[in-house]
């Protein structure tokens, strides 16, 4: 072990010598450190002295220097700009002065040229006499669209506020009221989208949806199409939304319509007309998937627009077609609407007609005309009631069939002569629609069978409930 370091020296008056300095100094144990004692070279009395003016002269300066900064804390500055200075450094930042004229120019193009520098101006407070003669004139005039007084009694009741649809390039007056949201039945214009059925509250939102609206076509599958004419059948559960728009729209120029937004159970027959731009709407009529009293058509419309070009009967004649290749009788779903029952009248005598002239011997209703025309028994009847060619013997109590050539020749050519589209039933690819065991339930609000299936002998399948 090493010997611990002898004890410093001390001078003749009792206080330490300051020739040695101590330091530590490790011990080879972990246990202890001792001091060590090393001598220091002696300075000289010109370094000493150096030192001390060093020392000095720092000490001043750092005295000088607290002193300076005392005295910066004790000032506080505040500067403030009035006003006209600041006016005038914009002016002076400003490259082209502008008078007032200019300015006003300036601000009425950048609202679209709709409102000036005095119509913005908002210090008036109170309206003047001028503002609140402008605001009975307004109201005035609301209340003559909004109202009207009943022939009976003195009460008011609210008329449609939606007088016209624009669609596609064409501006339609509304015959019907339309139970579309409030906040669109507030506006004189509806504006509709003629490939989505999309409709809108202002014309500046309609033309930024023509730009991003991606159909061109009703949704669906195209079941039929010859030359410019095609048909497109739409599932009112697979596309809700836009057969939802249809009926509401349709609303307007239907009296008895009633089904706006339970589309699930019909399927939409949509009749367009095409060009470079798309497919254009003209026309359509609806089904149910499964209907009870086998009614071929539930609602059907051609716009106001394409009318008196022979699309009416193309639907209807289209309809029968569907009918025919189900092997069953169709009849449209009643009431119809008076341009409905007209159509429908006219579509009768037509086809009843041609079938009368192409037969030469015994004819019968139910099974020849029926069966070849896709009628029922009852509109035949009808048909030939309403011009007069059913005979009745009381004698016998037996009805006949009264035919004059003349007039059945005089109306064919009649229908010829308008040259109207025919449907040709070749161009239809297309396959009845069959429902799901399941789905046929559900429509019917019964409860799903399961089949247990015997594969040796399906006789002996069975049907659990």
């Amino acid at each position: 072990m090493p010997s611990p370091p002898s004890s410093p020296t001390k001078s003749t008056d009792g206080s330490e010598s300051n020739s040695s300095t101590y330091e530590l100094r490790k011990c080879p144990s972990h246990t202890a450190k001792y001091l060590e004692m090393k001598p220091q070279s002696k300075r000289s009395n010109s370094n000493e002295n150096e030192l001390k003016r060093q020392d000095e002269s720092k000490a001043t300066k750092r005295q000088n220097n607290t002193n300076e900064t005392k005295a910066t804390k004790k000032v506080r500055l505040r500067l403030t700009v009035s006003e006209e200075d600041k006016a005038n450094k914009r002016a002076r930042k400003s490259t082209k002065m502008i008078s007032s004229s200019e300015f006003d120019e300036v601000y009425y193009k950048t609202f679209g040229h709709k409102l000036s520098l005095a119509e913005a101006d908002n210090q008036r407070g109170t309206p003047n006499d001028q503002d609140k003669e402008c605001f009975e004139k307004a109201r005035s005039k609301a209340e003559k669209k909004t109202t009207v007084k009943l022939p009976n009694n003195n009460e008011t009741a609210e008329i449609p506020k939606i007088t016209k649809i624009s669609f596609g390039n064409y501006l339609i007056d509304t015959w019907y009221i339309a139970p579309y949201p409030e906040e669109y039945s507030q506006n004189d214009v509806l504006y509709i989208c003629e490939y989505c059925m999309k409709y809108m509250k202002s014309s500046f939102i309609a033309k930024r949806h023509q730009k991003k609206c991606a159909a061109k076509h009703p949704p669906g599958d195209e079941i039929y199409r010859d030359d410019k004419i095609s048909i497109f059948e739409v599932d009112g559960r697979k596309n809700k939304m836009y057969c939802q728009n249809l009926c509401l729209m349709a609303k307007m120029f239907l009296d008895h319509k009633t089904l706006y937004y339970d589309v699930e159970p019909f399927l939409f027959y949509i009749m367009t007309e095409a060009d470079e731009r798309g497919y254009h709407f003209v026309g359509y009529f609806s089904k149910e998937k499964r209907s009870s009293m086998n009614y071929n058509v539930s609602c059907i419309l051609t716009m106001p627009i394409y009318q008196r070009k022979g699309y009416g009967q193309f639907l209807i004649d289209f309809s029968y077609l569907l009918s025919k290749k189900e092997n069953k009788a169709g009849t449209p779903e009643r009431p119809l609407s008076d341009l409905g029952l007209l159509s429908y009248r006219s579509y009768w005598k037509t086809t009843v007609f041609k079938e009368l002239k192409q037969q030469k011997g015994p004819i019968s209703i139910e099974v020849e005309i029926s069966n070849h025309t896709g009628l029922t028994p009852d509109d035949i009847i009808s048909t030939l009631e309403t011009n007069q060619m059913l005979n009745h013997d009381a004698s016998t109590n037996t009805y006949s069939i009264l035919i004059n050539p003349q007039i059945i020749e005089n109306h064919l050519t009649y229908v010829d002569q308008k040259n109207y589209i025919q449907v040709n039933s070749t161009k239809l690819t297309w396959t009845p629609f069959v429902l799901s065991q399941d789905r046929l339930a559900h429509l019917l609000g019964e409860n799903p069978k399961l089949t247990i299936k015997n594969v040796d002998d399906e006789s002996m399948d069975i049907d659990i409930d």
